[in-house]
Order: structure tokens, then C-alpha cells, then sequence
């Protein structure tokens, strides 16, 4: 799991709150599927900044939004053994600071709080190309193949609070399920993935309403 995937992952959930809209991103980690010997734990932590205009639903009474935002991530992913299949699971901890502005109805609003983002735990397993094998074994391994798989589940453990129209937390569960083929040709990989995510209603947004969809530009 690269720290860019986990950038990724994080420094959009801050800004996310769950409005019906459809959009569009692509999401692609380099070596997600790649092979590694079992039992082989991996500490990572990150820092990401992002600053720029916000996008609210045309609807709303909200102009010139701004916003900056500091993440800093720490994460834990493991290599495990499950069904003679190399897989991993982790979890990401991400931590924001977050300052924002804007006119809500002409009259300019601001608001600055810091706090844990939502939480996400990840889970892959290679299906074909890549059984699990120890640190010895894996020396003789050579990629070929690999297709696999991926859940990645995000809980509303993130600040949050329903009487703000920006929070860090998202106040709701989304689910990711992704395949994956990875393909070895001498020293290059061909990799691509195809992935789905799935969102619960966000039911405390702006006092009951249902939630909008914000993106950092």
C-alpha cells in the first residue's frame, strides 16, 4: 500500500458529506496486487496539503468557499497467509486541521477545527499468480499473473458535528470493493483495476437534511 493510495484514500473524506451527485475519479496504486512474503509488517505515515476553492451544489446559497487543509496519516498493513493466498490487511488513521471561508447567503462565515478523520481498514487477497510464501521462498518467486482483490471500509469515527456545514468526518460508512490484474513483462508491470464505492446516507447533515458533496480545487 504506497502512501499516494493513502493520500487518496484520506485527504478527500474531510470533504465529503454524502449529497446524490455523480462523479467521477480515478484511484490507481501502484503494485497494489504485487506479491510479498507473509507475515512482513509495514508502518506508514504521510502529510498532505491541499488549499483551494470549494464546490457546493449550485442550489445552495454558498460563494466564494475556500478552503485549506492538513493531514497527517499513519498506517499499519501486515502480509497474511489466508487459503495458501498472499494477502494483506491495515488500517489507516488519518489526523486534518481544516480552515475554511465563504459567503452563506452574502454573509461571510469561517470556520477552523481540527480532529481525527475517518478511520479506514483495508483488506486484499491475490486470487491467481501470488500464494503465500515465506521470505525463503519468496526469493525464487518470479510474477507472471496476479489477479486479486480489495475491500476498503471507512467508519464515521471522524469529527463531526451536525449543526456545521464543514466537518472533517464524513458521518457515514462506505464500502470499496475493487479487482485487480497485475502483468509482468521482464522488469515491467502492466496493471490496471476496476472498483465501485458504495456510501450510506449521511442522516445528521446541516440539521437532518441530506448531506452535499464538496470537493477541495
Amino acid at each position: 500500500m504506497s502512501l499516494k493510495n493513502l493520500f487518496t484514500l484520506t485527504v478527500l473524506y474531510p470533504c465529503l458529506m454524502g449529497y446524490n451527485i455523480t462523479t467521477y475519479a480515478q484511484d490507481l496504486e501502484p503494485r497494489a496486487y504485487a506479491n510479498a512474503p507473509v507475515g512482513m509488517n509495514f508502518i506508514l505515515t504521510g502529510y498532505q496539503h491541499s488549499e483551494g476553492a470549494l464546490l457546493f451544489d449550485p442550489s445552495l446559497p454558498v460563494t466564494d468557499a475556500n478552503a485549506k487543509v492538513d493531514m497527517g496519516i499513519f498506517g499499519y498493513v501486515r502480509t497474511l497467509d489466508v487459503a495458501d493466498k498472499s494477502a494483506k490487511a491495515g488500517v489507516i488513521l488519518p489526523y486534518a486541521l481544516l480552515s475554511a471561508d465563504g459567503y452563506v447567503a452574502n454573509d461571510y462565515r469561517s470556520r477552523e477545527v481540527d480532529g481525527l478523520a475517518d478511520p479506514v481498514f483495508y483488506f486484499s487477497m491475490n486470487l491467481q499468480g501470488a500464494p503465500a510464501l515465506s521470505v525463503q521462498e519468496f526469493k525464487s518467486y518470479k510474477q507472471n499473473t496476479i489477479v486479486g482483490f480489495t475491500l476498503k471500509l471507512s467508519a464515521p469515527l471522524g469529527q463531526y458535528d451536525e449543526n456545521k456545514l464543514l466537518n472533517i468526518g464524513t458521518n457515514r460508512w462506505s464500502l470499496k470493493p475493487e479487482i485487480g490484474l497485475s502483468k509482468a513483462f521482464g522488469r515491467w508491470r502492466l496493471e490496471c483495476a476496476a472498483g465501485v464505492t458504495f456510501f450510506t446516507d449521511n442522516d445528521d447533515f446541516d440539521n437532518g437534511s441530506t448531506g452535499i458533496l464538496i470537493f477541495i480545487l
